[in-house]
C-alpha cells in the first residue's frame, strides 16, 4: 500500500494522513517517548514481551554498581539493599489496586506462581483440584502440571482441570483447592471479569490466584475490588524493569498469616541474618520471599 494513496481508496472512514498527524500531536501520551531510550525511528509494540530502557537507568546502574556495589561492598546490605523488594512492592501496589504491605518483589513470575499455589494447596488440604484456562500463558500451566505431579508423589493427588474461559464458573465445584487464571490473555488480549470470577471462586470455598503480567502497567487492576487472594507480576514487561527483573507477588492481608511458603528461603525468614537453624517465617508479606533479590536490575 502506498502512504500517498487517498484514504477514500481505503475505505470511507479512515481518517487523511493530515488527520492522524493532527491526532498523534495532540495525543497527551506524545511526550512519553522522550522517557525512553528508543532507536530513532523506531516504533517499538513489543512492551510486552520486553518494555523499553528508561531514560537514566543505565547512568544509576553504573553509579550502583561503582559505588554500592565497588565502593561499599558488603555494607551496602546494610545501607539499603535488604528494604529494595519491600520498597519496589510498595511503588508497585497502586498500579494493582493494592496496598504497601501486601505486595513485595522477589524471585520470577514462575517461582512465584509456585510459591502462591502450592501454600494455596496447603490451605485446601481435603481439596485436589488446580482450575485454569485453556490456552493460560505456558509457564504458568506447567507450574501448576509440576506443583500437581510433585503433591502426587508426596502422597496427596492433585490434578490440574483446565477448561474454556466460558466453562469457567460452570467447572468451579468443591474439588477445587485454587482458581488460577492469567488477568489478560497473552495471545487474545481477552481480559477476565476478575470481580465475578473471584466471587465465584470463593463461593465454592476455592482460593483464586490472579497472574497479571500481561496486564499490570497496560490495563486498570484493582485486586482490592476484584477480592483477589493471590497474585503474581512480571517486571520486565510493561513495567520496563529490564531483562532478569525481579518479579512481584501480591498476598491479600487478610490471608499473610494464614499461609505457608513452601519455598522457606532465607529472605523469608523472620530475621535472615540471625542465621538461625530453625525456619521462622516474617510475620508479614516479607514471608513469602525466597532468594537472594536482585539489585542490579
Amino acid at each position: 500500500m502506498s502512504a500517498d494513496r487517498p484514504a477514500s481508496d481505503f475505505g470511507p472512514d479512515l481518517p487523511t494522513r493530515a488527520q492522524i498527524e493532527a491526532m498523534d500531536q495532540a495525543d497527551p501520551l506524545l511526550l512519553m517517548r522522550r522517557r525512553f531510550d528508543l532507536p530513532g525511528g523506531l516504533i517499538y509494540l513489543d512492551g510486552n514481551s520486553l518494555g523499553a530502557l528508561p531514560r537514566g537507568v543505565a547512568a544509576h546502574l553504573g553509579e550502583v554498581t561503582r559505588q554500592q556495589w565497588g565502593d561499599r561492598l558488603i555494607a551496602g546490605w546494610s545501607e539499603g539493599w535488604m528494604d529494595l523488594p519491600l520498597k519496589t512492592g510498595a511503588l508497585i501496589a497502586p498500579l494493582i489496586g493494592a496496598d504497601e504491605d501486601e505486595v513485595i518483589a522477589c524471585d520470577s513470575t514462575s517461582i512465584n506462581l509456585f510459591k502462591l499455589a502450592a501454600a494455596a494447596l496447603l490451605a485446601r488440604p481435603d481439596r485436589s483440584v488446580i482450575l485454569s484456562e485453556e490456552g493460560n500463558f505456558p509457564t504458568d500451566l506447567y507450574m501448576f502440571d509440576g506443583l500437581a505431579r510433585l503433591a502426587s508423589l508426596a502422597g496427596r493427588p492433585i490434578h490440574l482441570r483446565t477448561v474454556s474461559a466460558d466453562h469457567l464458573i460452570d467447572a468451579l465445584d468443591e474439588d477445587v483447592a485454587l482458581l488460577a487464571l492469567t488477568h489478560v490473555n497473552f495471545r487474545t488480549a481477552r481480559a477476565h471479569d476478575m470481580a465475578n470470577l473471584s466471587a465465584a471462586a470463593h463461593q465454592k470455598g476455592a482460593l483464586c490466584l490472579w497472574d497479571l503480567s500481561h496486564s499490570v502497567g497496560a490495563v486498570a487492576v484493582d485486586l482490592h475490588q476484584s477480592g483477589a487472594d493471590l497474585a503474581v507480576g512480571c517486571g520486565y514487561k510493561f513495567l520496563n524493569g529490564g531483562p532478569g527483573a525481579p518479579a512481584f507477588l501480591y498476598v491479600a492481608k487478610a490471608m499473610q498469616n494464614k499461609l505457608d511458603n513452601p519455598l522457606a528461603g532465607w529472605m523469608g525468614h523472620r530475621d535472615p541474618f540471625a542465621f538461625a537453624p530453625g525456619y521462622e517465617p516474617a510475620p508479614d508479606i516479607r514471608r513469602f520471599a525466597c532468594g537472594t533479590p536482585p539489585i542490579l536490575v
